[in-house]
This record gives C-alpha cells, sequence and structure tokens, in this order.
C-alpha cells in the first residue's frame, strides 16, 4: 500500500434465510456484484437459519416468514439474542398485521413485502445497515394504525426518589432517534463512535422493553421521557 491509498471501507456482511430458490439467488446475486456487501451466509429452512447464527454475525440478515419446517419469526427472535449488533429485515409476501407486529416484537427493525424486484433491495440494505427501518407503506401504514387505536396511555407518575429509567445519554440518544437520525448521523452529532451509539440504541431497547424504533418511541412518549 502506498502513502496515497486508504483503506477499503468494510462491506457490509450479509446473511438470508429464503426457502424461495429463484428469490434468495437473486438476492445473493445482487449482494454479490455490490461492491460494499459480502454475503456470508445463505439458509433455506429455519433449521438452517437457526444453524447459520452459531456463525460469525452478519451486519443486516433478511428473513422471509414462510419457511418450509416453520415460522421465520424463530430465527429473528434466536438472531435478537445471539447476534445483537444485526439489524434484521423481513422481506415476505405475509402483509397481515399479526405477522407485522409479532415480527417487530421478535426483533425485526424493517419489513418488506415482495412487491419489488430483488435488484431495489440493495438500497433497503445499505437503508438499515445504517440504521434506518425499511418498511413498505402498507406496512408502515398498519403499524401507526395500530398505534393510532391503542387505549390512551395512563401518564407514569415518578417519585423523585426513584432512579431515571434511562440516562441523560441515553436521552440524547433516544431524542435524536425520535427526529429521525440514523445510528451514523447520531455518532456525528455526539462525537462518538456508531458501535457506541449502537449500543446506547441496545440499552434503550432493554430498559423500555421494546425491540424496534417505532415501539421505543412510543414507549418513550408513554412513559413521558420525551420532552
Amino acid at each position: 500500500m502506498t502513502h496515497t491509498d486508504q483503506p477499503a471501507a468494510r462491506p457490509i456482511h450479509v446473511a438470508i434465510v429464503e426457502d424461495d430458490p429463484d428469490f434468495s439467488n437473486a438476492l445473493s446475486v445482487v449482494v454479490q456484484q455490490s461492491a460494499d456487501m459480502h454475503l456470508i451466509g445463505r439458509a433455506g429452512t429455519q433449521a438452517e437459519g437457526l444453524a447459520m447464527l452459531s456463525g460469525p454475525p452478519a451486519d443486516v440478515l433478511l428473513v422471509d416468514l414462510g419457511l418450509p419446517d416453520g415460522s421465520g419469526i424463530a430465527v429473528i427472535r434466536a438472531a435478537a439474542q445471539l447476534w445483537p449488533s444485526c439489524s434484521i429485515m423481513v422481506s415476505t409476501n405475509f402483509g397481515d398485521e399479526t405477522h407485522v407486529m409479532r415480527s417487530i416484537e421478535a426483533g425485526a427493525a424493517g419489513y418488506l413485502l415482495k412487491d419489488s424486484s430483488p435488484s431495489k433491495m440493495s438500497d433497503e440494505i445499505r437503508s438499515i445497515a445504517n440504521g434506518g427501518s425499511p418498511i413498505s407503506p402498507i406496512i408502515a401504514r398498519q403499524v401507526l394504525a395500530r398505534f393510532r387505536n391503542a387505549p390512551a396511555a395512563v401518564p407514569v407518575s415518578h417519585n423523585d426518589d426513584s432512579p431515571a429509567l434511562l440516562s441523560q445519554r441515553e436521552k440524547e440518544v433516544l431524542d435524536y432517534i425520535t427526529k429521525g437520525f440514523t445510528v451514523h448521523e447520531i455518532a456525528g452529532l455526539m462525537q462518538l463512535s456508531h458501535f457506541t451509539v449502537r449500543t446506547f440504541v441496545r440499552r434503550i431497547y432493554s430498559k423500555l422493553k421494546v425491540s424496534s424504533k417505532a415501539e421505543a418511541i412510543y414507549e418513550a412518549r408513554t412513559q413521558g421521557l420525551l420532552s
């Protein structure tokens, strides 16, 4: 390496759990043809997907829900535990509320219906890898309708002596999240590494007992943690 060369940025490591061979192959080609991505694993069943989680973690995990030997939600739930730094995105034909909410509760950060070409997935993979939450418009409307129809929350009163649920730093990160900033943008604003910001995000999710950005914002507002 000469003094003018710059080290290449680490590619986004992608893993796929998809039982449709044509769609899986198309996704694999998209990833392999993207200079900033690297395919580290493919699985076609729930069992293969769970076994893949014993290997090195991916940055982005794409999961179909309708697998031949069980639901992809089990893979999502296990990945959220075993690969905590991985961003999980559903890619499926199931658009009903039950599958959507169960996937989000299990740990999915994105939810896309298979209504567009696999070639567009590269942009969605980059988005979720950078802290975004790609969601098909029809799914986003369902999630928003679910929150709109939820019963009005009763404000929670806290004694002055009780410890704060979130630290000042965590509240700052949460505030940026509610304003739509990505993990990398928050890292720049707070002058922290994006790894540190991801750690703060995981702590916030754990303390609020949620598994997605939408749930975190909803719970924070319910509990009066946001100004």
